[in-house]
């Protein structure tokens, strides 16, 4: 073995609860190169594993929680940013980390998405985009396409798409990233990255979906839809959020897109707080 590959079985022997495995994931599914990503972040980020809390909410991606060695809680669906949200109000010095999918995120959860976005709560949100409802059958999601078949929309979607990074960097993210599954290196850095970032840091995560999203969509297997990120993907960093919309062909556009600063929710609490105290 060399020294990177040793070093990163010594990341996944620390942090995979491998007495749960096999995991859920179909062949192909691009949860499991994010989740490597985001062990290895840790490590890159200089994070004490005791001090994170994971939270994820329902779904494929929501079964993180339960493979990983750190204190995780999986909430019901589409709460996984209140739930996180209070974890971090409750104890400011823990390393709050969302990690779920479209469906879960964007659609039930899509209210709180914008609202911890716009507190600027700190926290570290981990979006894997698919496309579609994977876990419950292949329907039609929020983030599905122009065109796209699913269980829903057999004849294509008609329902215009959200563009997550603009969605979030609108409502007031102060990291925003998208990247890819076949970006790997850049993953594991730009996770490392937003969890050292104060607020609310946001990455969308694009992965397959080959088992439903991709026969629906006659995509092929998911080393097909490797290749196809490899072509269509171009890294733009520090693009207008606005630019990043996603169809079922041309260009899909990744890189960091949003980084800067802005009081958290924390700091505006402190400071009403000293206010207050000055006052009496």
């Amino acid at each position: 073995m060399t020294s990177v590959t040793i070093e990163q079985k010594k990341s996944l022997d620390t942090y995979l609860r491998v007495d749960r495995m096999p995991h859920i994931w179909c062949a192909g599914c691009g949860i499991g190169p994010a989740v490597g990503c985001f062990i290895r972040a840790i490590d890159r980020a200089g994070l004490d594993a005791d001090k994170i809390a994971l939270v994820s909410g329902i779904g494929c991606a929501g079964r993180v929680a339960g493979y990983l060695r750190l204190d995780s809680f999986h909430t019901t669906h589409g709460r996984a940013l209140p739930f996180a949200t209070g974890l971090k109000l409750g104890n400011p010095n823990l390393d709050v980390v969302v990690f779920s999918g479209d469906g879960d995120l964007v659609a039930i959860g899509g209210n709180h998405l914008i609202h911890a976005a716009r507190r600027n709560i700190d926290m570290t949100v981990i979006c894997v985009n698919n496309f579609n409802y994977g876990m419950t059958g292949g329907q039609l999601g929020p983030t599905t396409p122009l065109e796209a078949r699913s269980s829903t929309s057999p004849y294509g979607n008609f329902d215009p798409p959200f563009n997550l990074p603009r969605l979030v960097s609108a409502s007031g993210a102060t990291y925003v990233a998208r990247w890819t599954v076949i970006h790997l290196r850049q993953l594991e850095r730009s996770i490392a990255e937003a969890l050292n970032k104060p607020g609310f840091s946001f990455i969308e995560v694009i992965g397959p979906c080959p088992t439903v999203y991709g026969r629906m969509n006659k995509q092929g297997q998911g080393l097909d839809h490797l290749h196809a990120y490899q072509e269509r993907c171009v890294v733009r960093n520090w693009a207008d959020p606005g630019e990043a919309d996603i169809g079922m062909s041309g260009p899909i556009v990744v890189g960091k897109f949003v980084d800067t600063d802005r009081p958290t929710f924390w700091d505006h609490l402190n400071n009403v707080f000293k206010k207050a105290q000055k006052k009496r």
